[in-house]
């Protein structure tokens, strides 16, 4: 028998929903959680590399439409929360563990490399289309945007043909 504790997905994607429409209401922007990641970096490169800041039109850009410390940015902190709620959650629910989740047939280097590589692909992706799925499905979606269901759409087409091509690794 599993005894594995889960939050019903359901009341989870309610839960979901409600924090979405707050967060559009009280702040006027859906969540995202690659803007806290920008805001971070360019704070670094601007502390460490001023010269280059200067001088590199992504990061003039950057500063000048945003405050410049990246606690003023409630983006970070939504990330922190996330990140602490995430090992709250995992310590009520006693999953809180460290595990390596691959098929019976994945090597672990092979699985490290390809979440790594994985991962680097989500961020330079989310740069390129100006924010990450949270911010352009979840929320796009939450105000009934286009752009947002073509999204979504996507995601769960794109995750479904690469299934096909990966499931024998997780067999």
């Amino acid at each position: 028998m599993n005894t594995t504790k889960y939050m019903n997905p359901y009341l989870a994607g309610f839960l979901l929903g409600l924090l979405l429409v707050a967060t559009i209401y009280i702040s006027g922007r859906g969540l995202g959680a690659s803007g806290a990641m920008k805001s971070v970096t360019v704070e670094t490169v601007q502390n460490v590399a001023p010269k280059h800041a200067a001088n590199t039109a992504f990061f003039k850009e950057y500063a000048s439409t945003h405050s410049g410390n990246p606690l003023k940015s409630w983006l970070v902190f939504e990330v922190v929360g996330v990140i602490i709620g995430a090992f709250v959650s995992g310590l009520v629910s006693e999953r809180l563990s460290f595990k390596l989740e691959k098929g019976p047939k994945t090597k672990d280097k092979a699985r490290i490399i390809g979440a790594i590589f994985g991962g680097l692909l989500f961020g330079f992706g989310s740069q390129l289309g100006r924010g990450c799925t949270s911010g352009a499905a979840l929320s796009g979606m939450a105000v009934l945007s286009t752009g947002g269901i073509l999204t979504m759409i996507a995601i769960f087409g794109g995750a479904y043909l690469f299934a096909y091509f990966f499931r024998k690794l997780w067999l």
